[in-house]
């Protein structure tokens, strides 16, 4: 099947063949052209109308404000168009066509990869860069670390002595190779410190060569800084753990041993910040 998008504020059209499904089929990508040939990613957006705002909906636009195209990590927003159909929103996002395929089809890394060092640094750099951004956006609210860190890991929520800027889903099916782009911004906003590396070990750690890169490439990993970040992440990275088991067995727990917080924590790379930013505001 193809189709043809009509997008008239840039006064341009977009067709596509094949389709990739978001979650929850909320969706919509597919490799598309312009007009006059350029290569595109189409990106389709559904929503209720009168919930057609805020993180999820301005994310890919709030992004290009707020980071451009990172240096080339990050795939440069072209153009946004909004209609409406009924009670129903849609946005049509085109961006540039990354090239490069993804690194695993699935969030879980289920196969050793060998990248070379200068990936990973420039991996860091990206994320570094991300941390740096002012913004009120929120990724990680501190009342969903009270709530969620006691009834799946048993132990109180750590406190967060840093806030910053995440991406807030890094995993292996939002990175390409060399160089690395992250995809789908989407949900970026304001988390505790490392809560983007925290991310990415835990969807890797089936993987120990790899994981290991991961912990080398990010020292935030097993600091006291860290620490809030990783027990968020750590039961929604288990794989024992998929989303629909987690919302239908409140009982549910990680396995054993799959992600062992530190006793011990590594110092801190940074010192405490007590700053109202830092204390996690707007995030409590």
């Amino acid at each position: 099947m193809s189709i043809r998008l009509s997008i008239p504020a840039a006064g341009s059209t977009a067709s596509w063949t094949g389709e990739f499904w978001g979650w929850a089929g909320r969706t919509l990508g597919a490799p598309a052209r312009t007009a006059s040939g350029a290569p595109v990613w189409l990106r389709l957006v559904s929503s209720p109308e009168d919930k057609a705002s805020g993180k999820l909906w301005d994310g890919a636009l709030d992004a290009r404000h707020a980071f451009c195209d990172l240096d080339g990590h990050c795939p440069a927003l072209l153009d946004v168009h909004d209609m409406f159909d009924d009670t129903t929103a849609y946005r049509a996002e085109l961006s540039v066509r990354v090239e490069e395929p993804v690194l695993a089809g699935d969030p879980i890394l289920q196969h050793e990869l060998q990248l070379p060092d200068s990936w990973w640094e420039n991996l860091a750099a990206t994320l570094e860069k991300v941390s740096a951004v002012a913004t009120g956006r929120v990724a990680v609210r501190r009342q969903y670390m009270d709530r969620a860190i006691p009834r799946f890991l048993g132990i109180p929520a750590p406190t967060v002595t840093r806030w910053t800027t995440a991406h807030s889903d890094v995993h292996w099916a939002n990175l390409t190779g060399t160089p690395p782009r992250a995809l789908d911004w989407e949900g970026w906003g304001q988390a505790p410190e490392g809560f983007d590396s925290a991310t990415l070990y835990g969807y890797t750690l089936l993987q120990p060569g790899t994981a290991a890169h991961v912990r080398d490439a990010f020292p935030v990993l097993g600091s006291t800084v860290g620490l809030a970040a990783e027990a968020t992440v750590r039961f929604r990275t288990d794989p024992a753990l998929i989303l629909t088991k987690r919302e239908a067995d409140p009982g549910c727990r990680p396995r054993p041993g799959w992600w062992s917080l530190p006793t011990t924590p590594r110092p801190a790379t940074h010192g405490t910040d007590t700053s109202p930013a830092g204390r996690g505001s707007p995030l409590i």
